[in-house]
């Protein structure tokens, strides 16, 4: 039986890490999330701080920081979904939270199943 490498898994959680953390940045300042009645220096702290909480620990590959951002990542899908499923016009961008979502949540998922694996 071939040896499952969890080194896949985990940078696959990295890819999706890194993306989200990338796209809620450039979504709400360049690339046109809708206006609101909020700042977007609110709307950053609100949308981006759950992230790094786990960040330092996915860094070190902590299986329990791991754990945890794929908890964390389960709102962001939640959110994701939503407004894609709300908003028509940008379906396509709103979508890309839900992939890099997904990404990390089986990214970390699967690290952390397969790292504790005796061999």
């Amino acid at each position: 039986m071939k040896k499952i490498n969890p080194d896949y898994y985990y940078y696959l959680s990295l890819v999706g890490f890194f993306g989200l953390f990338v796209w809620l940045m450039l979504w709400h300042t360049t690339l046109g999330a809708q206006p609101s009645k909020f700042p977007v220096a609110l709307m950053l702290i609100i949308t981006v701080t759950p992230l790094l909480l786990p960040m330092r620990g996915l860094l070190s590959r902590n299986k329990r920081s791991c754990a945890w951002a794929a908890y964390i990542s389960l709102a962001y899908f939640i959110h994701g979904a939503a407004e894609t499923y709300l908003n028509i016009n940008q379906r396509f961008y709103l979508s890309l939270e839900v992939l890099f979502s997904l990404m990390l949540f089986f990214g970390t998922t699967f690290y952390v199943r397969f790292v504790g694996k005796p061999h």
